[in-house]
């Protein structure tokens, strides 16, 4: 008599790629909806779900890493995802806002936009660090996608707070939202964080401060986002000094190395 076989949808061995993926989708779905809400008018749930998809984005590529879950379909997935959620939802989030009030150049913003997300995204695809430059993994080309989602969405994020500065930051809207395409696809070394290195000693406070960020978010969400994205503004020349610090320590000791050789 033949055993019992239980139904799988995928091996045991298959199993570590689930979660990563189901991360990933769930991010495609948040940008999907984030138009919806925009087309409604609820700016704040459109931003929001923006958010919480950039909050995914970040985790997806953690999770699989930490339990070896990462794979060649999970890569495309991503960069798939990313297009809708942070190359598409958060521009047509802004047209809908104000974009459209500009007419056919409105659109041609949107457009331009969204084609240097794809070309970012396209061209991250097909880099690849030399294993002697494990140094530039600290490092994005470029601003990256989420983060430039969440950057043209900065006027709508100051109109949904409360600060009052007496600014018109609505008018930028065209020209910031053409400045972060062109950072898109610019070669500006911006920070990756992903070979952040934490001491057993400071886990309490990153911890900590984790938790702040939390409660921050979930009672001033769009002033807590707004300084985040002021905050990442800064970063960028800081990142692009640390660079060039990096580049030429490594080309110092590829030169000291050749000389040896030479000996």
């Amino acid at each position: 008599m033949e055993p019992n076989k239980k139904f799988k949808l995928v091996t045991s061995k298959k199993t570590r790629y689930l979660l990563p993926n189901i991360l990933t989708l769930g991010g495609v779905c948040l940008g999907i909806s984030s138009i919806k809400f925009s087309i409604d008018g609820n700016f704040n749930l459109a931003v929001t779900l923006i958010l919480l998809a950039a909050i995914l984005d970040a985790l997806d590529g953690r999770v699989a890493r930490l339990i070896k879950g990462t794979s060649e379909f999970g890569k495309e997935l991503d960069s798939l995802t990313d297009f809708v959620s942070f190359g598409i939802a958060p521009v047509l989030i802004l047209y809908f806002w104000e974009l459209n009030n500009y007419g056919k150049l409105g659109w041609a913003i949107a457009l331009i936009y969204s084609v240097c997300c794809v070309l970012r995204l396209a061209r991250f695809n097909l880099t690849k660090n030399e294993n002697d430059k494990e140094w530039k993994n600290n490092f994005f080309e470029g601003v990256p996608s989420p983060a430039g989602g969440l950057l043209i969405l900065s006027p709508l994020i100051y109109e949904l707070t409360d600060f009052n500065f007496n600014l018109n930051i609505k008018s930028f809207t065209p020209l910031l939202t053409v400045l972060t395409a062109l950072l898109l696809v610019s070669k500006i070394p911006t920070p990756s964080f992903k070979k952040i290195s934490i001491s057993s000693n400071t886990t309490v406070f990153l911890l900590l401060t984790a938790g702040v960020i939390f409660i921050a978010l979930l009672f001033y969400t769009f002033e807590t986002l707004l300084v985040f994205v002021v905050i990442y503004l800064i970063s960028i020349p800081i990142s692009i000094l640390i660079y060039k610090k990096e580049q030429k320590k490594y080309t110092s000791k590829i030169s000291d190395e050749d000389h040896e050789d030479v000996l």
